[in-house]
């Protein structure tokens, strides 16, 4: 698995690639600590891209599960965007839609957290 991530205005964009199995949920969460678990990201909000994800399994949603109560704890928002339609069905079964915000895109995650961000992307699209 891949991850990557930057921020545009206001939040941080995070995107795994690749299949979240088991070995790749562990290196998931070590990827998202610095989000999830730093006090000093205050209320920064974060939006994982998951176009490149291919599969998850029971531990990655666990994972994405922590993550979003720990942001949450500390007042900061967390969106999915672009889910495959395998792993959309995934999400679909476990009900994931009532644990995290679900977004077909990016651009509508962005745009339903922060306008900036929306604007930033914007941007960034036109270049």
């Amino acid at each position: 698995m891949q991850f990557t991530s930057r921020k545009l205005a206001d939040v941080v964009v995070a995107a795994p690639a690749g299949e979240i199995d088991h070995p790749n949920a562990i290196k998931l969460q070590e990827a998202l600590a610095p989000f999830a678990d730093d006090a000093s990201a205050g209320r920064t909000p974060l939006v994982l891209d998951f176009s490149d994800v291919a599969y998850i399994s029971s531990m990655g949603l666990r994972v994405l599960m922590m993550a979003s109560r720990a942001l949450r704890a500390r007042g900061a928002a967390m969106a999915i965007a672009g889910l495959q339609p395998a792993v959309a069905e995934i999400f679909e079964i476990a009900r994931f839609q009532h644990v995290v915000a679900i977004f077909p895109t990016l651009r509508e995650a962005l745009a339903s957290l922060s306008p900036a961000a929306a604007q930033a992307y914007d941007a960034t699209a036109k270049s």
